[in-house]
């Protein structure tokens, strides 16, 4: 067998497909793009939906590509097995409605056997089929594999639901019996079988069916090819490694953390080897999502990599090192996987910045962890239980990051045990509400035979004309060409010639109308969007009938096309402004530009400040103050980029692109249309700055007409303020606002220090109605006080004189509020007595709900009018106990 590098096997793969006429496909982000469906980019496939289902035609129907994708269904497996990962490689080949069975298996026996390629022995090499599949069978014994190296299987049919599917191969690799972990006898000891002998590394997907919603197949208008090999499986068959961990995709890393620990070595203690597993795996799932613009949060993609992060931290504690270590392993990643990610290293200083913040952040997290913990632990023992609630201890795991073995250890130390199918109870609810968030999207959409076989060509004139002629080529009505069609009906057209936008990257469709010879209107532009093989089609709504191969002028509607073309440049402008002033880390990631303003989303750690806001908007204001020349440069992409044009994060970009500049400040690729000159959009206003995901905040912009009309309207309102406040100058209203902030401040403390004297004059009374229930002694009172603030300093008035075992009080700060709390003296807890199962017994009462700890619980309620049965309420289930 060859000794390969896993960058070597890579390139094989790829430089094998290219010489058999595929285009290599860059591995697209992890961040899904335009996919609700999709939390992370899951598996080779995934890049490749819009070409399978017809939905856009590719410009070559051969594809190859090594993708990276993060799966997290499967977590806690990761290291505790040979092959689970979070972050892997799938090597692909894809065909859409081009070869088939014949050239997919011949090709992949060819390169798993040819000396050439990867030579492995044959003799080695075993395969599945699907067992009406009889082609399949037929075309791998033609390609030289013997008859008993193929088994038949039921498995073997690759069906999602809805979309394209079919009978799939998978090819396995026989690592010998000395690398099983069944008997020779064993019944599993077969291709296919649960062992680890037989080890797939290829699975050939033989895509020729469509699954339609009612749930029958039909043969698919155009079959196609989807193949997916494991990088990390092959890598560990070429380096005779018992599991992919030892490979040299992973041990630079587990080596890195060994020194890091100085305690443990790889390979001397299983339980620690895990934990060096762990860490290699996650280090490269987050090193990468983090590059490709994810980041750490508390929901979606970003909450998987906070509890990767966390992981990986709780796992390096294991190994003894007791400080920030994962964001060290960065440069290690982008060292292994440079041949193909030369990217990871660029962004290796930012990467480690973010994770470094993640980890200082989790260490503070888990000092709050421990002391929820035990308090966990200490509820548990007073109530007498054996075990901690499976919904504390999910809790623990959910917020906090705590590993459930952690969990289990601490409470084992305090002579406890776990309730583990409560806890998996929790898991379950939390993995349905993650499908259930993304069920209402399709995974694939259903094949249109119709759409895909239309390749008449279109040209795009709108860049230099809004009113043209055009012949119309296409009609589609009710999914079906038609040679015409009448008045009254909406259809789609595709005309040889169009100045009409179809909406892409960002800029919504142009709107206007088509008119006969004689200026008649016969429809309206309703919409624009690309054709499956490119085309613009255009959707519109008929006044007169409209005819296949008649020529009509279309015309664009002239102010809204040249408003969204001035908020289309600005984006440019704000685009690198924001770069200017955050940082080169920040990119564009999505936009909208309509005629009445923008919105540009874009990857910040946090918030940016109303400083920074100001700096944005000025240097974008400066840009547009320039006159700054807008020009458009059509080239080749690689000179694009040798002229520094920035890419659209995550776009793919063909042989020809069109750079879009404004002056020397703002280099962009960009297909949309824009001004001549900066100085057309007149004036630029940030309107509004917000999160909207994890690390992606959103600005939102107007320009022109619209930004004077907003600042005429802030204008306004503070002429109107001024004037309540009877002030006659505006630039002394400030002034007057700062003037008056210090005087409800002084109100708001003589109001406190009153409250407070107040309160303290009501305890003296309440205090001393002490009531003896069920020999408990109790105080319950309703009193006049503001809030929970007062509540809580008469509890601990209470408390300090230890005046009962239980204390209730109850206030009504509005008509439709009120606030509870309990209190239960050290006795009142040793007696069973706790605070926040009494406060769920009587908040009910008022219309609300709460909760707390064994000593102290609060509520809110909404009905005043039940305070006294509440109060009622506490003493008889006082009188229960």
């Amino acid at each position: 067998m060859k000794e390969l590098s896993s960058a070597q096997i890579r390139q094989m793969y790829l430089d094998f497909f290219a010489q058999k006429g595929h285009d290599i496909m860059k591995s697209a982000p992890l961040v899904p793009q335009d996919d609700p469906t999709l939390l992370w980019i899951n598996s080779g496939v995934a890049t490749m939906k819009k070409y399978f289902d017809g939905s856009v035609v590719p410009k070559n129907h051969r594809m190859t590509s090594s993708q990276k994708s993060i799966r997290t269904n499967d977590i806690e497996n990761v290291g505790r097995t040979a092959r689970h990962h979070t972050l892997f490689e799938m090597l692909g080949n894809f065909s859409i409605g081009d070869y088939f069975k014949k050239e997919a298996i011949n090709w992949a026996w060819e390169l798993l056997t040819s000396e050439e390629w990867f030579a492995l022995d044959p003799e080695k090499l075993y395969i599945t089929v699907y067992p009406k599949d009889t082609d399949a069978k037929k075309i791998w014994l033609e390609a030289g594999v013997k008859e008993d190296h193929i088994y038949e299987d039921e498995d073997n049919f690759w069906d999602i639901g809805e979309g394209p599917s079919g009978p799939d191969s998978e090819i396995f690799y026989d690592r010998g019996q000395a690398m099983n972990n069944v008997a020779e006898d064993d019944p599993q000891n077969y291709p296919g079988g649960e062992n680890e002998r037989y080890l797939e590394i290829w699975n050939i997907v033989f895509s020729q069916f469509n699954h339609k919603p009612d749930g029958t197949y039909e043969e698919l208008p155009h079959k196609n090819i989807d193949t997916g090999m494991g990088l990390e499986r092959v890598v560990s068959v070429f380096q005779n490694a018992k599991t992919n961990f030892e490979t040299d995709l992973f041990m630079p890393l587990i080596k890195e953390t060994e020194k890091l620990s100085g305690k443990y070595h790889y390979g001397q203690d299983p339980e620690k080897d895990i934990s060096f597993k762990v860490i290699a795996d996650h280090a490269r799932a987050v090193t990468f999502a983090i590059g490709d613009g994810a980041l750490p949060s508390n929901e979606g993609r970003g909450y998987v990599i906070r509890r990767l992060i966390r992981r990986a931290v709780m796992h390096g504690q294991k190994l003894g090192i007791d400080q920030a270590f994962l964001y060290k392993l960065v440069p290690i990643v982008g060292q292994i996987m440079e041949a193909a990610y030369p990217e990871v290293l660029e962004q290796a200083d930012y990467i480690q910045k973010v994770i470094r913040m993640e980890e200082d952040r989790f260490n503070e997290t888990l000092k709050d962890g421990v002391a929820l913990l035990d308090d966990l632990i200490e509820q548990t023992k007073a109530a007498g239980q054996t075990e901690l609630s499976g919904a504390g201890v999910f809790k623990l795991y959910d917020t906090y990051g705590f590993p459930y073995e952690l969990t289990l250890e601490y409470a084992s130390d305090n002579g406890l045990g776990v309730d583990k199918a409560g806890f998996d109870t929790e898991m379950e609810k939390q993995r349905e509400r993650a499908r259930n968030a993304r069920s209402g999207a399709k995974s694939m959409g259903v094949q249109n035979g119709l759409l895909t076989d239309i390749t008449t060509p279109s040209e795009y004139v709108g860049y230099s004309e809004l009113n043209a002629l055009g012949t119309v080529e296409d009609i589609i009505l009710d999914d079906a060409l038609v040679n015409e069609a009448q008045a009254d009906t909406t259809v789609q057209v595709i005309f040889d010639k169009t100045p009409f936008y179809a909406e892409m990257g960002g800029q919504v469709a142009d709107k206007g109308l088509v008119k006969d010879e004689d200026g008649n209107v016969v429809a309206e532009v309703m919409d624009v969007q690309h054709a499956p093989n490119g085309q613009n089609m255009h959707t519109l709504k008929l006044r007169q009938k409209l005819v296949k191969g008649m020529t009509y002028r279309l015309e664009v509607n002239r102010e809204f096309h040249n408003k969204v073309k001035k908020n289309h440049t600005a984006t440019h402008l704000l685009d690198q402004a924001l770069r200017d002033v955050l940082g080169e880390h920040t990119h564009q990631a999505g936009s909208l530009v309509e005629p009445t303003y923008l919105r540009f989303d874009f990857t910040n750690l946090g918030a940016v400040t109303a400083e920074q806001l100001q700096q944005v908007e000025d240097i974008v204001n400066a840009k547009i103050w320039a006159n700054l020349p807008v020009e458009t440069v059509v080239t080749d992409l690689e000179s694009a980029q040798k002229m520094g044009a920035i890419a659209l994060f995550g776009d793919k970009y063909g042989d020809t692109v069109r750079v879009v500049k404004a002056g020397d400040y703002s280099m962009e690729f960009c297909g949309g249309n824009h001004v001549d000159n900066t100085n057309e959009l007149g004036l630029f206003k940030i309107v509004s700055e917000s999160g909207v995901g994890a690390g992606v905040r959103r600005i939102e912009a107007v320009t022109s007409k619209e930004a004077f009309e907003f600042l005429e309207q802030r204008n306004n309102l503070l002429q109107e303020t001024a004037a309540e406040m009877k002030v006659v100058q505006l630039k002394e209203v400030p002034r007057k606002v700062e003037a008056l902030q210090a005087q409800i401040k002084e109100l708001e403390q003589q109001k406190q220090a009153l409250e407070a004297k107040f309160a303290s004059q009501q305890a003296q009374d309440i205090f001393k109605d002490v009531n003896e229930v069920n020999g408990h002694t109790l105080i319950a009172a309703k009193v006049n006080v503001s809030g929970m603030d007062q509540l809580r300093q008469l509890a601990d008035q209470w408390k300090e004189k230890d005046l009962s075992e239980v204390l209730v009080l109850a206030t009504a700060p509005a008509k439709d509020k009120v606030n509870l709390i309990v209190g239960v003296s050290n006795a009142g807890i040793k007696a069973g007595i706790k605070a926040g199962d009494l406060i769920k017994g009587i908040a009910p009462l008022v219309g609300g709900g709460g909760g707390g700890r064994p000593n102290l619980a609060q509520a809110g309620g909404k009905n005043p009018a039940g305070i006294g049965e509440a109060l009622a309420k506490a003493k008889t289930w006082l009188a229960d106990k």
